[in-house]
């Protein structure tokens, strides 16, 4: 028996008809042994054979039945959800008003520390422009291998000295500090609520 006729074969016994093949004149019982016979010596058609089982059994098998929930049951866990519902939305709320309380005061912190760290080069150049020397001996104190910077001290104090000989262009920049400073806190404050 070829696979193709026993697959042929399974298949009709599936859908419960009976096999009629050209071939077997004999009757079913031949037929029968012969696909048997066949399944047992050919692993295709045992796995084939093994699958439509599987397939039948899951096909058969009734769904497991629900457990009853009673009414009550499901009220219980409705007003279980909007107790829960309830303590987070009063937790957002609290939430919400301790960061419009803290607000302010971080605004206001995070400012000053922008204020502060970005005015650390302003104050270095302004130790380097009032106090040459207290720069470069800090700039000693710094570090085992100061020279280079020692000598770009001292070119950037040359150059300094020649700016600031005239008195008008340190004020200019001077005025020009003070009215980006200014600029950046008016645009740095806290919006206004219309």
């Amino acid at each position: 028996m070829r696979c193709s006729d026993a697959k042929l074969w399974l298949a009709a016994q599936r859908e419960h008809e009976k096999a009629q093949s050209a071939d077997a004149a004999d009757g079913d019982n031949q037929d029968l042994l012969a696909v048997k016979e066949h399944i047992d010596h050919c692993p295709d058609c045992h796995s084939v054979q093994q699958r439509l089982i599987t397939v039948d059994s899951l096909l058969h098998t009734t769904p497991r039945a629900q457990p009853n929930v009673s009414t009550e049951q499901i009220m219980l866990a409705i007003q279980e959800y909007k107790r829960t519902d309830e303590q987070i939305e009063h937790l957002r709320a609290q939430q919400r008003s301790r960061v419009a309380k803290i607000r302010p005061t971080a605004v206001t912190l995070a400012a000053l520390t922008v204020l502060i760290v970005s005015s650390i080069p302003l104050f270095v150049i302004a130790l380097t422009i009032i106090q040459p020397d207290l720069f470069v001996k800090s700039l000693n104190l710094v570090g085992d291998s100061p020279g280079i910077l020692v000598v770009l001290a001292q070119y950037l104090q040359a150059g300094l000295t020649m700016v600031t000989r005239n008195n008008w262009l340190l004020s200019a920049v001077a005025f020009a500090v003070v009215i980006m400073m200014g600029i950046w806190l008016r645009l740095m404050r806290h919006p206004q609520e219309v």
